[in-house]
């Protein structure tokens, strides 16, 4: 059911005030950097108001209602932690919820530590409990202390009592926190991301791919399918691939999300995604590290999908590290991707992980597809093994941080043909802004494609796999889909024609030229020709 347009405007007004607030409040400090503040903040309000929620509807449910967690104190709270723990996975008190440390911040000298305490004890919460993991360090990112928000303490609580009106006067939404609510918390999150990838280039669009990219992957792994049973990324920067299962699948994720991200902030704002998608901590496992190297999940493969936006042509140990040939991950393919260029080696473990009737679909560097050395006889496992579905051409400047025309691999484990279809969807695209887009539209026509598994002129190529090992297993998408000829027909003999009267005209006018000069000479006069 899609949005009205009274709903759409407001997240459209919500969406401003949000990048207005980020971007008045952050004043020198680098967006990049200033995002863990407005993250934060706005994660920080997001729990506290899911808690009291949560609480108020236990306790009215059962009779009590005048019942508000907001104005108890810390010791009538206390009777409730254990069991809150068990199902929210962490606890706020009274005295620390958003709310009312906002309500004396204006006049609390001491707010800087006010919050620092209170994060703080939400995170000791959950020490001992089956969501320890899920929540340490979740507000490391959010310093209170730093000088980034000013060189003294004074200046430093000016700043933050600002954040938490700002963040605390945007409204998400009429009749209290409910389901609509936590689909605003979520989505400006998501927004607020997206806006900071894109302001912050390289550094960070190289941790959020954008929302339509998301789910074009996640389509394309669940065709047919209500339900799956552990949805996987080994690159999940802030998690927006993962979370877009939530909205293609009618009946969901039965046994949760699972990732890992090797730089600590990003992993950090991913958990912090989960919660405000209002996924539970017992249904999520992201972990911090390098999956290459040390993978987290060895205990819960294989999965049913997965999708990835690795980053392209990374380093990596490759055949320095004398171990990882006899990984299991890659030792099937018999070679390591090279030390300088990663991108396989995160397909290798992908295809690895990957459930007997699962798909993998996998954003790959152009190059992947027809390098040589290393990654062509990776190519050639991958072919031989009947292991590539399909491969999708996306259109240039899709992504944040690079203009490059990245492409779609899928993986399966069981396909009942052995052939390859090759998708050209390099002109599927809009422009909007600075940044091409795939609309809804593009991503049917593409999915529609990748179904149908047929010819389809100048757009899909199904091809023998015996095809692609004669051609040295070269799986770039222009090598088999033929390019449509836009060039205007023309007819040489017509032309030709054309240019034999053309020709014979200005003979015609020479003539008619010269026989006027002649007469103006014999009659002795002059002419004057002006222009």
């Amino acid at each position: 059911m899609g949005a009205t347009t009274s709903s759409q405007t407001e997240r459209s007004e919500l969406h401003k005030a949000i990048w207005r607030i980020a971007n008045d409040l952050r004043g020198s400090v680098d967006g990049w950097d200033f995002k863990s503040y407005v993250l934060g903040m706005l994660f920080y309000r997001f729990i506290s108001e899911n808690l009291t929620y949560y609480l108020n509807e236990a306790e009215r449910s059962a009779g009590n209602t005048d019942f508000d967690y907001l104005r108890l104190s810390n010791a009538e709270a206390e009777f409730g932690r254990e069991e809150t723990v068990k199902e929210k996975g962490f606890y706020i008190l009274p005295q620390d919820l958003f709310a009312n440390v906002r309500a004396k911040a204006r006049d609390n000298a001491n707010l800087n530590e006010t919050l620092s305490k209170a994060f703080t004890s939400i995170e000791a919460s959950a020490i001992g409990a089956e969501s320890e993991d899920d929540i340490k360090g979740l507000f490391d990112d959010l310093d209170v202390n730093s000088y980034k928000l000013g060189p003294t303490v004074a200046k430093r609580n000016e700043k933050l009592v600002k954040l938490l009106d700002a963040i605390g006067d945007l409204n998400f939404g009429n009749g209290g926190f409910t389901e609509n609510t936590i689909d605003a918390f979520g989505d400006a999150y998501e927004y607020l991301m997206g806006m900071y990838a894109s302001s912050a280039g390289k550094s960070g669009g190289e941790y959020y791919t954008p929302q339509e990219v998301s789910e074009l992957l996640a389509r394309i792994t669940v065709v047919g399918k209500i339900e799956v049973n552990k949805v996987y990324d080994p690159a999940c920067g802030s998690g927006s691939l993962l979370l877009k299962f939530a909205k293609v699948l009618p009946g969901g994720v039965r046994q949760g999300f699972f990732g890992q991200e090797i730089n600590l902030t990003t992993y950090n704002l991913c958990r912090i995604n989960m919660f405000l998608h209002d996924v539970n901590f017992e249904h999520f496992d992201i972990a911090h590290g390098d999956t290459l190297i040390d993978p987290a999940h060895w205990d819960n493969e294989p999965f049913e999908a997965i999708v990835s936006n690795p980053p392209y042509s990374t380093k990596w140990e490759g055949d320095a590290n004398p171990l990882l040939i006899n990984d299991p991950r890659y030792a099937p393919a018999g070679v390591l991707a090279p030390k300088s260029k990663a991108d396989l080696a995160f397909t290798m473990h992908m295809l690895s992980w990957l459930a007997v009737n699962g798909t993998a679909a996998i954003v790959e560097f152009p190059g992947v597809l027809y390098r040589g050395g290393a990654e062509q006889k990776i190519r050639q496992y991958l072919v031989d093994n009947n292991f590539v579905d399909t491969v999708i051409q996306l259109p240039p400047d899709l992504f944040f941080g690079t203009t490059i025309a990245t492409c779609i691999i899928v993986l399966k484990k069981s396909k009942a043909d052995n052939k390859t279809l090759f998708i050209d969807a390099s002109a599927e695209f809009v422009r909007q802004g600075n940044k091409n887009k795939l609309t809804a539209e593009h991503q049917q026509k593409i999915l529609d494609a990748f179904t149908a598994r047929e010819d389809i002129a100048h757009f899909a190529t199904l091809v023998d796999n015996a095809d692609i090992a004669a051609n040295n297993y070269n799986i770039a998408v222009s090598s088999y889909v033929e390019a449509e000829d836009t060039s205007v027909a023309v007819d040489i003999v017509e032309l030709n024609a054309e240019i034999a009267r053309i020709v014979a005209r200005q003979a015609e006018l020479r003539t008619e030229i010269d026989a006027i000069i002649a007469d103006l000479d014999v009659g002795g006069g002059s002419v004057r020709l002006t222009v």
